[in-house]
């Protein structure tokens, strides 16, 4: 029964690792389980690379934006406290965890040395008690000080778990010892609410940390301090997450309505529920979500308006509006990606994928690096470099790619995505052996909807797998043995069958072109949807008009033809389309569109929302 459980799905930040995996590479396991059952379990397996599009962006993730990190800017706020910025510490946590999960799929030797040299500078700095902040005595627990150590504990959590020092796993106790002392309802403590900002949710989004150091340890003291920040939320000026999600089922009215704060806490409570079973959790993130996605989400995958939720429908994609915060759509991922852990259903990896075919990559300039704290739907992308907090959330959203392509639902192995990738794991065949499969995906796909995948085994053995069939995509067929299976979007095939040492499985589907109202915020315009991309105008690649001002008839029906010899040899990405649009005077303008996750990337003003003409 031990082995069972261990065997179940252990999610955290995104990341899951079986004990018959940590065994196996002499890794740390669990000292606690969830005790609610996971119906989709992400693993971490012998192999899972990703090697096409999705593959290319992470690359670049790492290549552009990890190795080249500020290591001083992210370390000096500890080794010469106080920090520049109020929340200057948050950026190492950020960085280690990113790193860590980077490494677990690369063993990059640059990456490991650099992220190895990090974490040894940090430590240093930690001061006996516990601290690892970057204030000074007089202002310990104010402003950003719990969420500084918020991330210390992510970070050295995920260092522990890919590395099993037991230095990170010591430093992170002493953090989660130090809170305990400071923070709770006995005399002489503080009260949590009091010690951060946005009506208290910045400090008790440790929750979702401190549930992790519980599991690491199996110290209940720590679980203990998640059931007083549940407790804490109403506190005379608390936030009320809970009881407020429950009674009103909208985001907005919680607090102030602080988006990532807010998600952050929500993040927390359902890895609480998952431990405790209590419902009461639950439905407080599933209502969350589900107003979100109803009212608040934009087309791309994200939400927010200055940092904040705002009332329905209210969804301005300009500059001026600031939306769309990159450690926003990071959390809404890793909230998403709670709830799909829980239950699989495909609703929730459905906007998970729209965020990270969209939102998530159009935050970082593949070229440079660089990212958007807030990437508009109109207008030039503002990619900066100089270290903010968004800076460290989108990379650490894209280390999260890799454990979304491929997973076991409901104990079935499940292919997920038709990226092109190599995956070699475990199967539990019919008879109750454990076998290695190795699954090798051969696809063009965003480009085309095609995709060849060798399923090899040692010898011929009788298993499930699952292919789902995108929420997107038309005409879905799959082909193995002489036998064609075939799916209605949003759901799963299984093929069950006695597979032999080699197998090929043919997959084909349509990727259909979908024209999108603009809704309350943008009635007079069109938005061109490919499968789970979003397309963009960009003014660079579309001298002939001005992208502003042009106003187009909306079709009822649009055909694209391939671009990409439109491209500039500079452009990072090879997919680009004409859109043949009527003007308002019936003329024919050809008008070329890019994913919006590649537009604005040399500069050019760009926008998702086309005038249409009335």
């Amino acid at each position: 029964m031990l082995i069972q459980k261990l065997l179940s799905a252990f999610f955290i930040t995104g990341t899951v690792l079986s004990s018959v995996q940590a065994q196996q590479a002499s890794l740390p396991a669990y000292k606690a389980d969830y005790t609610v059952p996971a119906a989709y379990a992400v693993q971490l397996p012998e192999n899972d690379r990703l090697t096409g599009y999705l593959g290319m962006r992470y690359d670049y993730n790492l290549n552009n934006r990890l190795l080249k990190i500020d290591e001083k800017g992210i370390l000096e706020g500890f080794q010469a406290r106080p920090g520049k910025q109020r929340w200057i510490g948050e950026h190492v946590g950020k960085y280690l965890e990113t790193a860590a999960n980077t490494w677990m799929i690369t063993r990059n030797a640059a990456l490991k040395t650099q992220m190895d040299r990090i974490f040894n500078e940090l430590i240093k700095t930690q001061l006996a008690d516990g601290y690892l902040g970057t204030y000074l005595p007089d202002s310990y627990w104010t402003s950003w000080d719990v969420w500084v150590h918020k991330y210390d504990l992510f970070g050295l959590l995920a260092y522990y778990r890919v590395t099993g020092n037991q230095r990170a796993l010591d430093a992170a106790i002493k953090v989660g010892n130090l809170l305990l002392k400071n923070f709770g309802d006995a005399p002489g403590q503080k009260d949590i609410i009091k010690a951060g900002s946005h009506v208290g949710m910045a400090a008790t989004s440790v929750i979702d940390p401190m549930a992790d150091l519980y599991m690491w340890t199996g110290d209940r003291r720590y679980l203990d301090f998640c059931r007083y920040i549940i407790k804490s939320y109403e506190h005379e000026g608390g936030p009320s997450i809970i009881k407020t999600l429950l009674k009103e089922k909208r985001v907005d009215k919680v607090a102030n309505a602080k988006a990532y704060e807010m998600m952050s806490n929500l993040v927390g409570v359902v890895k609480l529920y998952r431990l405790t079973g209590d419902d009461e959790y639950l439905k407080a993130a599933q209502y969350a979500v589900a107003d979100v996605t109803s009212k608040r989400l934009f087309v791309t995958g994200t939400t927010s308006d200055h940092e904040h939720f705002i009332p329905d429908y209210l969804l301005q994609a300009d500059t001026a509006a600031h939306m769309g915060e990159g450690c926003v759509t990071t959390t809404w991922i890793q909230l998403n990606m709670q709830l799909f852990a829980i239950s699989g259903d495909l609703k929730y990896y459905n906007e998970m994928e729209k965020a990270v075919y969209n939102h998530l990559l159009g935050a970082e300039n593949p070229e440079t690096g660089c990212v958007s704290y807030y990437t508009p739907l109109i207008g030039v992308k503002p990619y900066r470099c100089n270290i903010t907090c968004c800076l460290s959330s989108v990379p650490r959203g894209i280390a999260l790619i890799p454990y979304l392509n491929y997973g076991k639902l409901n104990n079935q192995p499940t292919v997920l995505m038709y990226e092109a990738a190599d995956i070699k794991d475990q199967v539990q065949t019919t008879n109750g052996n454990t076998i290695p499969l190795a699954i090798q995906i051969r696809s063009g796909f965003p480009a085309n909807g095609k995709a060849s995948i060798q399923v090899q085994l040692q010898a011929a053995a009788r298993f499930a797998l699952q292919l789902r069939v995108p929420v997107w995509a038309t005409k879905f067929k799959a082909t193995v043995g002489g036998k064609t299976y075939t799916g209605k979007a949003d759901e799963l095939i299984t093929i069950d069958r006695n597979w032999s040492r080699e197998n090929t499985i043919a997959v084909s589907f349509e990727i259909p072109v979908t024209i999108l109202p603009g809704g309350q915020s943008y009635p007079d315009f069109i938005a061109i949807k490919r499968g789970p991309q979003v397309l963009s105008v960009d003014q660079s690649l579309n001298p002939s008009f001005d992208i502003r001002k042009a106003a187009f008839q909306a079709p009822s029906a649009l055909q694209l033809t391939d671009a990409a010899a439109k491209l500039p040899a500079q452009w990072i990405g090879r997919q680009a389309y004409i859109a043949r649009l009527k003007t308002a005077s019936n003329k024919t303008q050809p008008v070329v569109l890019v994913p919006y996750a590649e537009a604005s990337q040399t500069g050019g003003d760009a926008s998702v929302w086309i005038p249409a003409a009335k």
